[in-house]
């Protein structure tokens, strides 16, 4: 991997974390003296993924028919293409008649996608993934080390992408087999709402070319271990943990994955040239970390040199990831040059969605994993169905896992978000 000019050093690591409200489910119709709290649950739903299946590809069918079971995907989410499978890349001729058949018969309210597919994982100079996100555009491609295009959709707190940006992140349900493949869905499907007590693994290599996201580590530990178990490993692999929820490091090859034990929904890279090169690279594939039991990877498919910022921030994608964001959100949010990055896994896990409420005297708390910084209305009603007044306005801190309201009567509740700018870097 090459190391790029001094540009490099522009990606933010002491950006601000950009923190989602983590939303929850209204209740059934509470006895007089209970406090319910209505929260609109964060995170993309079935109905807004679209399926991509090639018809030309049994294996591709096979895994669509088993995710839409698994998910709950409508059928006229399921987009049908056709082309020859098999191969590595497509042209971007051939891509472009492809996308152009997609983006006809998919449904207005889709959001993202999920490819069912290992093979193409490039299209031309970009990843298959990014190119059906953002359309084939050579500008987020690079001849050298040079910058690319960069994507408005990161660290943003945009809860529709192609309603505000007209990109729909892509996620390919990779895996070397069919049977792969389901496994990687049912540990997506698994992970669901169960707020696992995992640890996030920060890897600092002696790879000094592949080891540029670890100037970052200090700061997200700091940020972040109120949050999650975080520690910072000074070695070339991690070996024997049983509760790994994410791993971030960069070497050509990961030694000793096998030895490790990933809970369902855990997210894992390397940082290196050609981990999106999913069959036949030099370097390790990031398959490997699916077989090793992860639901979620990235690697690139073409040179990107070590730019951090073409590769995923590890403090944004688990802040959004801990505050109930789906991994495909999480992931793409964590990526501000995309192009040539393939995002694999399964697009709907979501471990650390919800959000519990109890009573006390008076009043209520709430808590969960990570709440959003914000101002919020809180507003009340005799019923469900309102009128509905705001009671009290409620400033919400970084880094904060809990919400105590007192002296409040018993009633329905609900939170209204004032509408903040787009996170900038």
């Amino acid at each position: 991997m090459r190391e790029p000019p001094r540009l490099m050093k522009t990606l933010p690591w002491r950006s601000l974390i950009s923190i989602l409200l983590i939303l929850g489910t209204a209740h059934a119709a509470p006895p007089e003296s209970a406090f319910i709290t209505d929260f609109p649950q964060s995170g993309l739903s079935a109905d807004q993924l679209g399926i991509i299946v090639n018809d030309d590809d049994p294996d591709s069918v096979a895994i669509a028919a088993y995710y839409q079971v698994k998910r709950g995907i409508p059928s006229g989410n399921l987009v049908h293409v056709r082309f020859k499978p098999g191969r590595s890349t497509l042209s971007r001729e051939e891509f472009i008649r492809i996308k152009r058949r997609v983006d006809h018969a998919t449904p207005r309210g889709v959001q993202a996608y999920a490819l069912t597919w290992a093979q193409p994982y490039r299209v031309d100079c970009m990843s298959i993934t990014s190119a059906f996100a953002l359309g084939f555009d050579p500008a987020y491609c690079a001849s050298g080390c040079q910058p690319t295009q960069t994507s408005p959709y990161f660290n943003s707190n945009v809860e529709r992408p192609y309603d505000t940006y007209r990109i729909r992140p892509t996620m390919s349900l990779a895996g070397a087999s069919v049977d792969e493949a389901k496994k990687l869905i049912d540990r997506g499907v698994a992970s669901d709402n169960t707020n696992p007590a995992g640890t996030a693994y920060l890897v600092s290599t002696t790879d000094k070319a592949r080891n540029v996201r670890a100037a970052g580590y200090d700061l997200l530990r700091a940020q972040l271990e109120r949050v999650i178990p975080t520690e910072i490993v000074q070695a070339n692999a991690l070996v024997k943990k049983h509760d790994v929820m994410f791993y971030f490091t960069g070497l050509t090859h990961v030694a000793s994955l096998d030895s490790n034990t990933f809970l369902p929904g855990a997210i894992a890279d390397h940082l290196t040239s050609t981990g999106g090169e999913l069959f036949g690279s030099t370097q390790m594939s990031s398959l490997r970390w699916l077989e090793a039991g992860a639901t979620g990877s990235y690697g690139a498919v073409v040179e990107p040199c070590n730019f951090p910022a073409k590769f995923p921030v590890p403090d944004v994608v688990m802040a959004h990831y801990l505050q109930g964001e789906t991994l495909i959100e999480a992931y793409w949010k964590s990526v501000y040059m995309p192009g040539q990055g393939l995002f694999i896994g399964e697009p709907l896990a979501r471990p650390f969605a919800g959000i519990s409420q109890r009573e006390h005297e008076g009043g209520i708390t709430l808590s969960a994993r990570l709440l959003t910084t914000g101002r919020y209305d809180l507003q009340a009603a005799p019923s469900l169905i309102g009128p509905y007044r705001t009671v009290r306005r409620v400033a919400i801190g970084r880094g904060t896992r809990e919400i105590r309201l007192d002296k409040i009567p018993p009633a329905y509740y609900r939170f209204e978000r004032h509408a903040d700018p787009v996170p900038t870097r």
